[in-house]
């Protein structure tokens, strides 16, 4: 269906709608400030809303450096929530830099040792300086070193809060896909992100996943995975070809407070729950353990290195057949555990893995292998 035709005034008006709709203010802060706002829990820092802390000592450093030559520093970004407490939407790399000098840092509850400069490349004799031992009047410039805040109010449309927070954050290459919708999607609604994340860590779903590398682990591919598990079996047949845009498509629509999607959050867990439980046994049954959703060599020897085709295919095409099985029916387990043995060595499987494998087609054959053989085994 094509989209009407606005005449010019009309588009104009649409325009100065959505402006209108977004309520800003611009504040200038200083550090100080922010650490005492930081210490009071009237600034919220939320790694799981936030970037990661990642950068390293000698890039925290040289923002110190920074603030202390005076040279201009990029705006933070804040949400003004009902509460009037401020979270930090874009910006944590440099806050936490300032708070970890200054030994106020804290990551997951610890409070982290203050940091030693290092790397200093303009003023090399900073190198091996702390907060405390710099000399009063130093120390007087830091605290009062100014960063521009630009303040969305709790009174901006919350769709459009969403929207600028997610094109914010997807410049750049520190945040994976995951990360960015983690963030971005609490604009919308949280719950559904959080049902993922719960998800993640359920334990029969980490054994099977438990060959991602530690850098996967760390992008949250766990989370990706488990929306993976959702989206495809849901609503996999709108998939072309963009895995990304899909995911973030999907999480988007669940989230909408308008409820147009419906997700049943409680049948859906039970669902991911006996999938995971009878992949764990499938995995204990092969031998295979944690590397069920590995590659194999020649000879049918697991490898440990998770493949993410192999798990859309088992995951996947496990679901045609799930409510036949019973997880404590050692017969029903064996029967699939000869399937994915032999799955993950037959070509008719493999012809649908591997690079540039990624599109539609593709996916329809290596979960249709599955789930044809796995009924075709508990028939």
């Amino acid at each position: 269906m094509s989209e009407e035709i606005l005449s010019p005034d009309e588009l104009i008006q649409s325009v100065d709608r959505k402006i209108t709709a977004i309520r800003t203010k611009s504040n200038d802060f200083s550090f100080n400030e922010l650490a005492d706002m930081y210490e009071s829990e009237e600034l919220i820092i939320d790694p799981e809303f936030q970037r990661m802390f990642r950068w390293t000592e000698g890039a925290q450093s040289r923002f110190v450096e920074s603030l202390l030559l005076e040279l201009p520093v990029p705006p933070i970004f804040l949400i003004e929530r009902e509460d009037r407490v401020y979270e930090l939407i874009d910006g944590l790399q440099r806050i936490s830099s300032f708070l970890h000098f200054r030994g106020e840092l804290r990551v997951n509850g610890e409070l982290l040792e203050p940091l030693v400069l290092s790397d200093c490349d303009i003023v090399p004799e900073l190198n091996g300086q702390t907060y405390s031992g710099l000399p009063r009047a130093l120390e007087i410039k830091i605290k009062r070193s100014y960063i521009r805040a630009e303040i969305l109010r709790k009174e901006s449309d919350p769709r459009l809060r969403y929207y600028m927070f997610k094109r914010l954050n997807t410049g750049g290459e520190q945040l994976s896909k995951q990360e960015v919708r983690n963030a971005t999607i609490r604009l919308l609604s949280n719950q559904f992100n959080q049902y993922i994340i719960d998800l993640a860590r359920n334990p029969n779903f980490s054994y099977c996943v438990e060959t991602m590398t530690e850098k996967a682990k760390n992008e949250k591919f766990d989370q990706e995975l488990a929306l993976r598990f959702f989206a495809f079996k849901n609503v996999g047949g709108t998939y072309k070809h963009d895995i990304a845009d899909f995911l973030t498509d999907y999480m988007e629509a669940v989230s909408d407070p308008s409820g147009l999607v419906q997700f049943d959050y409680a049948r859906e867990a039970k669902t991911f729950e006996k999938t995971f439980e009878i992949l764990h046994k499938v995995g204990e049954q092969t031998g295979y353990g944690p590397r069920i959703m590995g590659t194999v060599s020649r000879k049918g020897e697991p490898r440990w290195q998770f493949s993410v085709y192999h798990f859309e295919g088992i995951v996947l095409g496990l679901q045609r057949v799930l409510d036949q099985v019973d997880p404590a029916n050692e017969q029903h387990v064996t029967a699939l555990a000869n399937v994915v043995k032999k799955g993950k060595s037959d070509p008719d499987f493999l012809q649908a893995t591997g690079g540039g494998k990624n599109d539609r087609i593709s996916l329809q054959i290596r979960v249709g292998y599955f789930a044809d053989r796995f009924a075709e085994a508990l028939a």
